[in-house]
């Protein structure tokens, strides 16, 4: 197993500033268009669709679950774009850092549901998208996503959130704004992610799939 070689796949999981930096004025332009126009609002949809389901796919594990529950934070993020104002001078206040958020809160629903493999239809939900691989899946690869996923499960939860995020590509800045936290204690919770693991990858990888898969 190459498990060094997804951890570095993780580390450098965000992309350069310039590219977060671009990103996120034009995300402030067509905001301004969809507040007057939802229509406007599909730009937005297509930029981060597939790695929101992706997103919501590493803890559902279920294709279809990801898709509804991908339909659902669209939906949410639609509804409340009067609610969003991005802060000048606070990196993290992206649209990027705030559709997380939601996309972080729809799935802590779907777990306090406690309905595994069951449909999270919305009658307003936009229709499913289209599940085939994503940038991350040609990325990684299903066999190191499957690797990095199992490692991520023996993670502490606050840890597993910003390693997450992170493979989502999110900067230290927008995963604190998502995390409700400051930047020190996400840097020290990707730290102490980091840390254990390095040390999950000296564990036999056999019995970290045997322990995740039983």
């Amino acid at each position: 197993m190459r498990l060094a070689g997804d951890l570095r796949t993780i580390t450098n999981a965000a992309p350069p500033d310039d590219v977060t930096d671009r990103a996120a004025d034009d995300d402030v332009r067509v905001l301004a268009l969809a507040r007057a126009d939802p229509a406007a609002f599909a730009p937005l949809y297509e930029r981060y669709a597939q790695h929101v389901y992706y997103f919501c796919y590493r803890r559902l594990r279920n294709r279809h679950d990801a898709a509804d529950a991908t339909a659902i934070v669209f939906t949410r993020a639609l509804a409340a774009l009067g609610s969003f104002h991005p802060r000048p001078g606070l990196p993290g206040s992206t649209f990027r850092a705030w559709l997380y958020t939601i996309a972080r809160n729809t799935l802590i629903d779907h777990a306090r549901s406690a309905r595994p493999h069951t449909s999270l239809d919305h009658p307003d939900a936009p229709d499913p998208i289209d599940q085939a691989p994503t940038p991350e899946d040609h990325a990684l690869g299903a066999e190191e996503a499957r690797r990095v996923d199992d490692l991520l499960h023996h993670l502490p939860e606050r840890q597993r959130a910003v390693v997450e995020l992170r493979l989502a590509g999110l900067r230290i800045a927008e995963i604190a704004s998502a995390l409700t936290i400051t930047e020190s204690a996400a840097k020290s919770l990707q730290v102490r992610a980091y840390r254990t693991l390095r040390d999950l990858i000296d564990t036999d990888p056999t019995a970290l799939t045997r322990e995740r898969h039983p």
